[in-house]
């Protein structure tokens, strides 16, 4: 899709309701409700982190997601595919600066160009016991992207139309970090596997934008 039709698509998406954990359970792992219900009390400690789901025009001015390969390291989100973003710092004025900041440490889009379009529904994440604060954002500029190679393995630039393509999600068997093996609902984006917290913020952005495009 053309970039200055996804801005006019998109202009009134502030005004809609959310699609919430109905669109994120539909690509939730198994045994989710229960883990949730099994740490109640360690989410009220949560640590808190923001992510943006930026969009922005290619050089032939169609739409595309920027999402980023995770370095390996030893943590449970090593070597998989996620948004840009990352943790509250205590000198953020807020969780959207949190976002707009990692964007640009991340992956270089200056925070200045960055326009914040809407909030997602938060998702708490037991095996790091953060939650993440979503949201959807564009640039107007087709961006210059630069990776922090210390965090960021690859940069995955996915076109509007192969995020929306609905033959893209799968099921697939994952090694979890509790060392064991699921099948799990997961996207295929650009021959990547996406699964888990990502999958399932993808999934509440994708029924969101279907609303409107």
């Amino acid at each position: 899709m053309n970039f200055e039709t996804f801005i006019k698509s998109t202009s009134k998406i502030k005004n809609l309701n959310l699609p919430g954990e109905v669109s994120q359970f539909k690509m939730s792992p198994p045994f989710r409700r229960d883990l949730i219900d099994e740490n109640r009390e360690k989410m009220k400690y949560a640590r808190k982190a923001g992510v943006m789901a930026l969009f922005y025009p290619n050089h032939e001015g169609e739409t595309y997601l920027i999402l980023i390969l995770r370095k390996t390291y030893k943590g449970v989100h090593s070597s998989q595919v996620g948004f840009p973003g990352g943790k509250y710092e205590d000198e953020d004025p807020g969780l959207e600066y949190t976002a707009l900041r990692e964007t640009f440490e991340e992956v270089g889009v200056p925070i200045a160009t960055m326009n914040v379009l809407k909030a997602l529904t938060k998702l708490y994440i037991p095996p790091s016991n953060f939650t993440v604060s979503p949201y959807l954002g564009i640039t107007a500029q087709t961006p210059q992207f630069v990776k922090q190679d210390d965090e960021v393995e690859d940069l995955i630039e996915v076109s509007l139309s192969h995020f929306l393509d609905d033959t893209n999600r799968s099921q697939v068997n994952v090694m979890t970090s509790m060392n064991i093996e699921l099948e799990v609902p997961a996207f295929t984006l650009n021959g990547h596997i996406v699964w888990g917290a990502t999958a399932m913020m993808l999934s509440e952005l994708k029924d969101l934008l279907k609303m409107v495009l």
